[in-house]
């Protein structure tokens, strides 16, 4: 008798997508959400519309390499602010992470935020989850083309607003937009409108909880900012299982969180990486709790230490303030503080001093000796001011140029000056000077600048 033929087995290293449909979920997490939904919304699409001495609020001018942020300006000198202000919003995750897992995920991350605007427009079009789950397994029609067409045109209507709304910050939202209307965008403007939009598009249409899973980072080092006292979303195992309508477990095995959650994970089986923190699982399960008449919070914000030891909501609320939460937020304040000092003590007002290298320092007709300085002038502030100038260091050195400059408000000015001494004075060489430059009308607003005078030997 012959052998048998081996049995095939096929690995497939690359499993189709399942698709997701997220049941609308109903609560005090999802309230919560539309809230910062909201927010984030108004602030990104409203800001741009914000006027400002005469301009808009908020604009990022590359091309005059100037960042203007409500009444303060910021220069290509002042890249520090901005660094700044990366190391303050990483700390900021490290420290609510550490306190409340991944809650910027769940509630105010741009993807969640997206995808929840986008879901919203498709259960307004195409109905709730079975109705869409139908909708997907029948055949095409006309009136299936209809629907899917409307649902795309919408998502493309709030695509398109969302890249435009993005490229406004860089340049002013009513010029973008009156060249717009006259076909008449320039292709950098071009360029990043339809990439933003199709970016909003498709992270938030078609790759939705693949960003989360697959594409951002966050989910990947998120264990290293946890401990055992990190809020996150659990599922009380002791109080739920066995599961099952007949069973003793509170959980009745309704399905109801898978239902919801926008990643498809299932909370039952304990922590995993793709869990975002959006709690709809909790809104979810509180509902069905109340129908069956068992007490809420089988699914619930709690922590490892918690669940093990059965804590009181005070006893876990007592473990917030604990060594990590607290370096983070040492950290954390010490940097706002040097910030906002540092931006409460700058003067709107910088010099920079640079030497015409074409003359070296000469002796002019009348027997004084003279250099020609560049001085760059930037005023920072939104107020036109009128500087004088003045320089100081040797003995009988003066000004041959007019002491006086009005320089407008945020704007830049190569201000050209001669300066002479004596040449009886007896100096030689080199010799420190110094430039300051002060507003008439405001004494306080005055800065100073080293140089270095040469005398020919």
């Amino acid at each position: 008798m012959k052998d048998a033929a081996p049995t095939e087995h096929v690995i497939r290293m690359y499993a189709k997508r399942e698709e997701i449909y997220p049941r609308e979920a109903k609560g005090r997490y999802a309230t919560l959400r539309w809230v910062c939904v909201w927010l984030t919304q108004v602030l990104f699409y409203g800001l741009p519309w914000l006027q400002w001495n005469g301009r808009q609020a908020v604009l990022f001018d590359l091309g005059a390499r100037k960042f203007h942020i409500f009444g303060l300006v910021l220069w290509p000198q002042d890249f520090i602010y901005l660094a700044a202000l990366l190391i303050i919003s990483a700390y900021l995750l490290f420290l609510v992470t550490a306190m409340a897992g991944r809650v910027w995920c769940g509630f105010a991350c741009p993807q969640t935020v997206y995808t929840e605007v986008f879901m919203w427009i498709e259960r307004r079009i195409e109905g709730a989850r079975s109705a869409r789950i139908r909708l997907d397994r029948q055949p095409w029609t006309v009136q299936k083309a209809a629907r899917k067409a409307a649902k795309h045109l919408a998502w493309g209507a709030v695509a398109l607003w969302t890249g435009i709304t993005f490229v406004g910050y860089f340049t002013p939202i009513d010029t973008l937009l009156a060249s717009i209307a006259v076909l008449a965008l320039g292709p950098w403007e071009s360029f990043w409108v339809l990439f933003y939009s199709l970016a909003t598009y498709g992270n938030a249409g078609w790759l939705r909880e693949q960003v989360c899973k697959y594409m951002c980072p966050y989910a990947r080092f998120q264990s290293a900012m946890f401990d055992k006292d990190t809020l996150i979303v659990t599922y009380d195992t002791a109080r739920g299982e066995p599961r099952g309508a007949q069973a003793k477990g509170d959980c009745i095995d309704c399905s109801m969180c898978v239902q919801v959650c926008p990643t498809g994970i299932d909370i039952r089986n304990g922590l995993q990486y793709e869990c975002i923190g959006c709690a709809a699982c909790i809104d979810a399960c509180n509902m069905v709790m109340d129908k069956v008449d068992r007490p809420r919070g089988l699914i619930r914000y709690s922590t490892e230490h918690a669940m093990r030891q059965g804590w009181t909501p005070r006893e876990i609320t007592a473990r917030v303030l604990r060594p990590r939460v607290l370096i983070y937020t040492a950290l954390l304040a010490l940097i706002v503080a040097g910030v906002l000092t540092s931006l409460a003590l700058r003067t709107p007002l910088k010099m920079d001093v640079i030497r015409d290298r074409g003359s070296m320092g000469r002796e002019v007709d009348d027997g004084m000796i003279e250099n020609v300085y560049r001085l760059q002038v930037m005023n920072t502030s939104e107020q036109a001011h009128t500087f004088r100038i003045g320089v100081a260091g040797i003995d009988s050195i003066r000004l041959e140029t007019p002491a006086e400059v009005r320089i407008d408000g945020a704007t830049t000015r190569a201000v050209p000056v001669m300066v002479r001494i004596d040449h009886a004075t007896g100096v030689k060489g080199s010799n420190p000077i110094t430039f300051t430059l002060e507003a008439l009308d405001d004494p306080g607003l005055r800065v100073e600048e080293k140089a270095v005078f040469l005398v020919p030997k």
